[in-house]
């Protein structure tokens, strides 16, 4: 009685933040204003004074552009935290911004971030601190993949199976979910990020040209295609490996379909063994309700029908699929109660870090 009365009054003085703290993007939804920030999970730091220079899409576009003294960094490597203090900062930068939208308050935000699948507890621990320290005052911490499932209104309490594929940055999780919680889930380090650096592999090896990742995202999003199609191709710049000079090629659809093809099968075979363990009940209700995709991933022109042909199960992307995660976040603030128990860890049973 006494908790719920000082949670009554701490909610009134302070606001509600979710966050999809991804690889790539990070993505921050403010109760009543639904998302109001989603920039790339880049920052640049000023190794001379430590200060950070930029975050965002401005420390993105300094990505492999700037001059030795700063540093343009992603602060989270496959879904982890790499760099804790910068992933502070970052953070930091991101609420304040979403602060701009918010009425002032006395308190800091609750927050509820997502994280993905197969995380361990010292990594929950470290999203857990690096949220508190950069204002938070009370942490929720979800899965990816149930945050998602919430965001695109699957019935995740019912008894019934749903499964979904969220195809991040830096990770890949494939979960079916069922009376709010995970049945059977996998965790992949094949995700956007992974198929950028296949394509900058495959132009090294096959042009002999070295391009950025910068490069790399843009030629994925212009001609990358899982299977043929309409006939696709873009020209990219680079430095000759044998000139050391600048030279341009042009890069089509089936160049790019080569270059990740590794990496999709592995993702579909990965979809495969989950499917294969599920009970079959579950996977009878999968068979009947189809795989949902979500995330950034879930964008590339033909993995929906590939997944489809290779599991004969309905597949569908999600509509908006690249803000699912910050919507899930943003419904379990909605209703904290009544999500509770689908949360990875709630501010009530986290540990404190020693």
């Amino acid at each position: 009685m006494f908790k719920e009365a000082r949670d009554k009054f701490f909610n009134r003085f302070s606001n509600e933040i979710g966050i999809d703290l991804g690889t790539a993007n990070t993505l921050v939804y403010v109760r009543g204003k639904g998302i109001v920030v989603n920039e790339p999970s880049v920052v640049a730091v000023n190794q001379k004074t430590g200060q950070v220079v930029a975050v965002g899409a401005a420390a993105k576009e300094m990505l492999g552009r700037t001059p030795a003294h700063i540093t343009a960094v992603r602060p989270l490597v496959d879904g982890v935290i790499s760099d804790f203090e910068v992933t502070e900062e970052m953070l930091s930068y991101l609420m304040k911004r979403a602060g701009e939208y918010l009425p002032k308050r006395f308190l800091g935000p609750r927050v509820v971030v997502g994280v993905p699948s197969g995380v361990t507890n010292v990594e929950v621990r470290a999203v857990r601190d690096a949220t508190k320290n950069a204002g938070a005052r009370e942490v929720h911490i979800v899965e990816q993949p149930m945050a998602g499932a919430i965001g695109i209104r699957l019935p995740i309490h019912d008894p019934v199976g749903s499964m979904i594929i969220d195809i991040g940055g830096g990770t890949s999780d494939i979960a079916i979910i069922s009376l709010g919680g995970i049945v059977r889930g996998k965790s992949l380090k094949i995700a956007g990020d992974r198929f950028n650096q296949d394509i900058i592999s495959y132009i090294r090896n096959e042009f002999k040209i070295l391009i950025g990742e910068t490069t790399a995202e843009q030629v994925k999003i212009a001609v990358g295609a899982v299977v043929p199609s309409e006939p696709l191709e873009t020209t990219i710049r680079g430095r000759d490996l044998i000139t050391g000079l600048p030279r341009e090629v042009i890069i089509t659809d089936s160049d790019i379909r080569e270059a990740i093809g590794q990496s999709v099968e592995t993702l579909v075979a990965a979809t495969r063994e989950v499917l294969e363990t599920t009970p079959p009940e579950i996977l009878a209700d999968v068979m009947r309700r189809g795989v949902h995709l979500v995330g950034g991933g879930a964008l590339l022109k033909g993995l929906d029908g590939l997944l489809r042909e290779t599991l004969q199960l309905p597949v569908t992307i999600a509509e908006e699929p690249l803000t699912a995660i910050a919507r899930g976040a943003g419904i379990i603030l909605e209703d904290l109660d009544s999500y509770k128990s689908v949360l990875l860890y709630s501010e009530d049973d986290l540990p404190s870090a020693a």
